[in-house]
């Protein structure tokens, strides 16, 4: 049975209120025993002080008949200081006086005077004739003080636990109810509270709520990283941990022992620039790239902290490639079919004018030309997907009246680099170089440079354009930033910016007005594997 949040606390209260009074009562009631019994101690010391000096006790103790006048002086003090009993006894331990007269002249009980009979003054607590009480047992001597010749014996009888808490019983009763009664009240307005700032959810649900939620987290196909405000972890799910378990094995993590090269640059753009840049950014962590997406915490429209999600770049570039080289060979085709059109319209109009030489000189010259391409990127590229579109992009430079040239020097070697990666940067960079070109430009003219092995990518794109304004040049890589104002322009070049981060790599802009752009892309690969 799920018992309320209320009904705990008010129990809870109802437990700790009786204790504490209980607890607190039965102190008081101890240091109250301990204050009378001092009290008393010195009082009694002191009355019975008072009778060993007085002459009629001095002279008339052990005595024939000494107790005739000892009994009523003993009384009559007794009376007027009201204690329990006076007892006077000589050195034989026979009483002198006791309120009890049948007492008299018998030994004294207790056994607790010996060292009186020493002239040792001092208290005693023993069980008398009258019952439990505080004995202070005064040495009498003789008027010099050379001998001793009794003991004056003053008690009180010692109130007992019981009579004190009987006594203060109904302040106890009152301390008991008045804090059940502020207990309970406060248990109710603490329960009130708790159940406001838990959106009146019980205990037990939030702990099932917290399972479902840390369950449905554990079964993500992502990675999923909490963060406080500090930059301190606060939770990562087991895909997550796997995708880091090349990095520090510490138990308290700070984002910055994952993301030690990239966080600062992640927060800036969170902070700064729409949430729509922080979807799916390129990180390299561990040798292997990731999409990594911030979403900032809010509650009550603070910040509280960061969420990181992770997806395993792997397969997804794999698909990627694919699809890209076979759109790539795809736009190859149609711009190729494009042209083809054009080059048999011209064949067939020059065999129709009975030139067949010419004719023949233009299949001989297309075939020279797109075989030697084609067998210079199979010999210099391994990667059929940046092959294919290399050649796309010559086919529609021909198409749009632009002269693409592709180094001789150019080469690619090697796995290290993503094939998607390399598609990216290389066609937003040629892209963006044919649409440098205004529409009265004659001469349109696009380098491109690329060489790239297991330890480095040198990729350089070259037009001869209208060139970027100084104010443009500051803004090309940002996110939606276009001069030409169109919608769904302004992201090629920051997805190349991105990707170039990821990999610590960097990119030059030289560019000058009616004279041309040239954008350099350098990356090489570093010792360490950490992001």
């Amino acid at each position: 049975m799920n018992m309320s949040l209320r009904l705990k606390i008010v129990i809870m209260s109802f437990v700790v209120v009786v204790v504490s009074v209980m607890t607190s009562g039965w102190i008081m009631v101890n240091n109250i025993t301990d204050a009378f019994e001092k009290e008393i101690e010195e009082r009694a010391v002191a009355i019975a002080r008072t009778v060993a000096q007085m002459p009629d006790i001095r002279e008339h103790v052990g005595r024939q008949g000494g107790e005739t006048k000892i009994q009523p002086v003993a009384e009559n003090i007794r009376t007027a200081a009201n204690v329990d009993y006076i007892v006077i006894i000589d050195m034989n331990s026979i009483r002198y006086s006791h309120p009890s007269e049948e007492l008299i002249g018998k030994a004294f009980v207790g056994g607790d005077e010996q060292e009186a009979l020493a002239k040792k003054e001092y208290v005693s607590r023993a069980q008398g004739t009258l019952g439990n009480a505080i004995r202070a047992f005064v040495p009498i001597l003789t008027e010099d003080r050379d001998e001793q010749v009794g003991v004056a014996v003053v008690g009180i009888l010692a109130p007992t636990f019981h009579s004190i808490v009987a006594d203060y019983s109904n302040d106890l009763l009152f301390s008991l109810l008045w804090g059940l009664f502020i207990g309970l009240v406060g248990s109710f307005l603490l329960a009130h509270h708790i159940k406001k700032q838990t959106f009146g959810l019980e205990p037990y649900e939030i702990a099932k709520l917290a399972e479902e939620r840390s369950a449905v987290m554990q079964a993500m196909d992502i990675g999923i990283i909490a963060v406080d405000e500090e930059g301190q972890i606060t939770f990562m799910n087991s895909l997550a941990r796997q995708y880091i378990q090349g990095g520090n094995e510490k138990e308290s993590l700070h984002v910055k022992d994952i993301f030690p090269n990239s966080w600062e640059r992640l927060v800036q753009q969170l902070n700064q620039e729409r949430m729509e840049q922080l979807i799916n950014q390129n990180v390299v962590l561990f040798g292997k790239t990731y999409l990594l997406s911030l979403y900032p915490i809010e509650v009550k429209g603070k910040l509280v902290g960061t969420l990181l999600t992770m997806v395993d770049r792997t397969e997804a570039n794999r698909l990627a490639e694919e699809l890209t080289g076979v759109k790539a060979l795809v736009d190859a085709l149609r711009a190729q079919n494009h042209e083809y059109m054009n080059k048999l319209h011209s064949i067939a109009g020059l065999i129709q004018l009975e030139r067949t030489d010419e004719a023949l000189d233009v299949i001989l010259d297309e075939t020279e030309n797109e075989e030697s391409m084609i067998l210079f990127l199979k010999e210099r590229f391994t990667d059929y997907s940046l092959s294919g579109l290399l050649l796309g992009k010559r086919s529609r430079a021909r198409e749009l009246g632009i002269t693409l040239s592709i180094d001789p020097a150019s080469y690619l070697k090697g796995t290290y680099h993503s094939a998607g990666d390399l598609v990216t940067i290389t066609g937003n960079l040629i892209e963006n170089a044919f649409e440098a070109f205004g529409p009265q430009a004659k001469s349109r003219m696009v380098d491109c440079f690329i060489q790239g092995d297991d330890s480095h990518l040198y990729i350089k794109v070259k037009d001869n354009g209208k060139g970027i304004s100084p104010s443009d040049k500051e803004n090309i890589f940002t996110y939606g930033f276009s001069s030409k104002a169109k919608e769904g322009r302004g992201i090629g070049l920051a997805l190349v910016q991105q990707i170039v981060m990821a990999h610590h790599g960097e990119v030059k802009v030289e560019s000058e007005l009616n004279n041309g752009t040239e954008i350099t892309i350098k990356i090489t690969r570093r010792g360490t594997e950490h992001d």
